[in-house]
């Protein structure tokens, strides 16, 4: 199956497990599979960076240089990176993420949230 037809077969029902498993099958079809973690790890951080940046373009006050302003993606678009770089990780690393969100929110729940006064 190639590229497209496995973006078509992606709906608004798709569960994380099948988003993340469409996510290994694209990797392997773009030949990133045997790519090493460390260097995936980068790419996540890099993305990460971007996503930072766009959201000071977009949602922030800060100062930017505005002739370069049409270089910067939508945020929307570099949070879709980062989820991408982060599901390509935790298949390098047979991490179930939809486990791993359920388990650490079991421990979140159990926790007292609050600001320092």
């Amino acid at each position: 199956m190639n590229q497209l037809e496995l973006w078509n077969e992606l709906g608004k029902d798709n569960t994380l497990q099948e988003v993340q498993e469409y996510i290994r099958n694209v990797i392997k079809i773009r030949g990133f599979e045997n790519q090493e973690i460390e260097k995936t790890m980068l790419l996540l951080i890099e993305e990460v960076g971007e996503l930072a940046k766009s959201i000071r373009k977009t949602a922030t006050n800060m100062s930017i240089d505005n002739e370069k302003i049409n270089n910067y993606s939508t945020v929307e678009s570099e949070v879709a990176d980062v989820f991408i770089v982060l599901c390509s990780i935790c298949n390098k690393l047979d991490i179930d993420l939809y486990k791993a969100i359920k388990d650490k929110e079991q421990e979140n729940i159990k926790r007292v949230w609050k600001t320092r006064e």
